[in-house]
């Protein structure tokens, strides 16, 4: 039989891999503007590359570290 406490660790996981929600809007958002700069600016593309892909690696952690915390609410709880 579950407990009330087996829901509420379930709704703790559940909230914490929504953090991806959020990443995945972050990054089409940075890949937009990239490609708006880009478009202005065709010159600057392996400098806009560079700063694309360490943006996209910075929202890319929080989607991570999520799912690490929601593995870890899971199976230690």
């Amino acid at each position: 039989m579950r407990t009330v406490g087996d829901g509420l660790v379930a709704l703790a996981a559940a909230l914490a891999v929504f953090v991806g929600f959020g990443t995945s809007i972050a990054q089409g958002w940075v890949a937009t503007k990239a490609v708006d700069a880009v478009g202005k600016n065709p010159d600057a593309v392996n400098e806009i590359r560079g700063i694309l892909l360490l943006g996209a690696g910075l929202a890319e952690t929080a989607a991570i570290y999520g799912m690490l915390i929601a593995f870890m609410i899971i199976f230690v709880l």
